[in-house]
C-alpha cells in the first residue's frame, strides 16, 4: 500500500513538473544576470545577486584628462551588461551635445561633453583600477557603491556578469534561487 502510494505522489509530482516547465507563460525577454563585484586584491566579494532584465547598473567617474564627469549606463541582459548611454557631462550645468553612436570611441579620446544612446554594447568582466581622480561609485539595485572606499587607493575591483549557475558549491545559495527563478520564469 505505502509502495503504491510512493508511486503516485512520484508520478503526480513528475506531472507537475513537466506541466510547470511546459506551460505557456507571458511573453517577455528572459533571463536573469548573476552580477559579482570582488576585490581583486583580497578576493572579498563586494557585491553579488541576481539582476532582472533591463535592470539598470550606472557606473560614475571622474575623467582625468577633460576633469569631466562621466556616466555609463548598463542594462542587464541575460548574463550579460549592455552598455547603452554615456554621458559626458557639461561643467556648466549644460545638457551635453547628442552625438552618434558611432562616434563614440572618438569622443572618449577627444575630449569635450557630449550624451550618447542607443548603444548595445555586450560586458561581462571589467577590472575598475582605483586611482586618485576617479572616484569611480557602481549603482546596483539601489545601492552606491564606492569602489575606492572598498578597494582602496590602487586597489582593483573585478565585475563578472554572467547567467545564474545551478552549483550548490558557489558559496551563494542566493544565485540557484536566481537560477531557479530564470529557468521557471514567472508563475503567474
Amino acid at each position: 500500500m505505502r509502495r503504491g502510494l510512493a508511486i503516485a505522489a512520484g508520478t503526480l509530482l513528475a506531472c507537475f513538473a513537466v506541466l510547470l516547465v511546459l506551460s505557456p507563460r507571458a511573453e517577455r525577454p528572459r533571463g536573469l544576470t548573476w552580477l559579482e563585484l570582488t576585490d581583486a586584491g583580497s578576493g572579498r566579494t563586494i557585491f553579488a545577486g541576481a539582476l532582472s532584465y533591463d535592470e539598470p547598473v550606472v557606473l560614475t567617474w571622474k575623467n582625468s584628462l577633460f576633469k569631466l564627469t562621466v556616466t555609463e549606463v548598463f542594462a542587464a541582459r541575460a548574463g550579460r551588461l549592455d552598455l547603452t548611454q554615456v554621458t559626458f557631462a557639461d561643467p556648466r550645468g549644460l545638457p551635453p551635445p547628442v552625438a552618434r553612436p558611432e562616434d563614440l570611441d572618438d569622443l572618449y579620446h577627444t575630449g569635450g561633453p557630449f550624451h550618447v544612446e542607443g548603444l548595445a554594447r555586450p560586458l561581462t568582466r571589467a577590472v575598475f583600477r582605483i586611482g586618485e581622480i576617479g572616484n569611480p561609485a557602481l549603482t546596483i539595485a539601489g545601492r552606491t557603491i564606492h569602489l575606492k572606499q572598498e578597494a582602496g587607493f590602487g586597489g582593483a575591483v573585478l565585475l563578472q556578469a554572467r547567467k545564474p549557475r545551478l552549483r550548490l558549491d558557489s558559496g551563494y545559495l542566493g544565485e540557484v534561487g536566481a537560477y531557479l527563478r530564470d529557468f521557471f520564469g514567472p508563475l503567474g
